[in-house]
């Protein structure tokens, strides 16, 4: 019950409900095709960073790659963990999986006679939110059944792929699949280049992302990890079905990340990529290792090409972690002045 909770009280703070309140693939992975991949080639790599930055992580790769180095990483340790939402692709005004949520309610609305007596679900579908409010944690746990669970793993798959093929971001009014961050991608394309394993370990939901991740980032299915509920297997038919029911939530947020890497991966990473005080716990795992590490925090500062926020916002709050940056020599990115392109579609 405490991880539903913990999953209940993340969502809320989306939806601006007090936690305090009373309750009763068959595509080819991504190619990048305006800026080159790429390689083990330095003058090739992160093109659309500043120097600064930019030098700072080829000069960790160079030397943790360097067979001759005191700092060498071995290949099988070379282990590196991103966040999603915020760090790889936009979160605001709220995180993309939160309005494939609210997407699902309004197209399946009208074939749900059952939804239509449900004061909260009718106020949702019409953008407000206020019932949903005062039903706190319950409501938004059944919501979220509602549009998770008690389907099968085809159909939830199906319906993710429907969205993210055809749903574009007002913003930007481009598919969500296309707002991701240039300089992520040619940074996790220049670490595997140098034979690192990246992974994704994001509060977001694992069956979510998994839909489009190896596409978007070429980051294959068994290397996302997130945010899990139940499932239940069958044979149905003769066919064997795994669907998604209610049950306990595991949130891969905070304290969950060390957690869920030490499950999933059994390595501790040797580099790390975040942006909240949601990925402070894994930065900190992260520097725990022997090896030479690095930590990098996107610090959102650019309200022109994509949104300014940090202390004051509903999701991807960075305060104590921007802390333990300055202690920790972390590497902190400021996207307004780091960044000289946010996403390939800009100039």
């Amino acid at each position: 019950m405490k991880k539903i909770k913990l999953l209940a009280s993340a969502l809320l703070l989306i939806f601006g409900i007090s936690c305090n309140q009373q309750t009763n693939s068959d595509k080819e992975p991504r190619v990048e095709k305006e800026v080159k991949k790429s390689t083990k080639n330095t003058t090739d790599a992160l093109t659309v960073w500043h120097d600064e930055p930019k030098n700072r992580i080829l000069s960790w790769v160079n030397t943790v790659t360097d067979s001759t180095s005191s700092d060498f990483i071995p290949v099988n340790d070379r282990i590196a963990v991103f966040d999603n939402d915020g760090t790889l692709w936009p979160e605001q005004p709220v995180p993309n999986q939160a309005q494939f949520m609210l997407d699902y309610l309004k197209k399946n609305y009208p074939n749900k006679p059952e939804w239509k007596n449900d004061s909260i679900v009718s106020a949702a579908v019409e953008g407000n939110f206020e019932p949903l409010k005062k039903a706190g944690m319950k409501g938004l746990i059944d919501l979220v059944n509602k549009t998770h669970s008690e389907r099968t793993e085809e159909d939830f798959t199906q319906s993710v792929k429907q969205w993210i093929d055809t749903t574009k971001s007002k913003k930007y009014n481009k598919l969500y699949k296309e707002v991701l961050y240039l300089p992520m991608l040619q940074l996790l394309d220049y670490l595997r280049a140098h034979e690192f394993k990246t992974f994704i370990v994001s509060g977001g939901g694992a069956d979510f992302m998994r839909v489009f991740t190896e596409e978007a980032y070429g980051i294959p299915p068994y290397q996302v990890i997130g945010s899990y509920g139940e499932v239940k297997y069958e044979v149905i038919d003769g066919t064997p079905k795994l669907s998604k029911v209610s049950g306990d939530i595991f949130v891969d947020d905070k304290t969950g990340k060390p957690e869920s890497i030490h499950r999933f991966i059994g390595k501790k990473p040797v580099f790390c990529g975040g942006n909240s005080d949601g990925d402070q716990a894994m930065m900190q795992y992260t520097s725990s290792s022997n090896y030479k590490t690095m930590c990098v925090i996107l610090h959102h500062t650019d309200s022109e090409r994509e949104y300014a926020y940090d202390t004051k916002t509903l999701s991807g709050h960075l305060e104590t972690a921007l802390e333990e940056a300055k202690e920790k020599d972390w590497l902190v990115v400021d996207m307004k002045n780091d960044f000289k392109q946010i996403f390939s579609f800009q100039k």
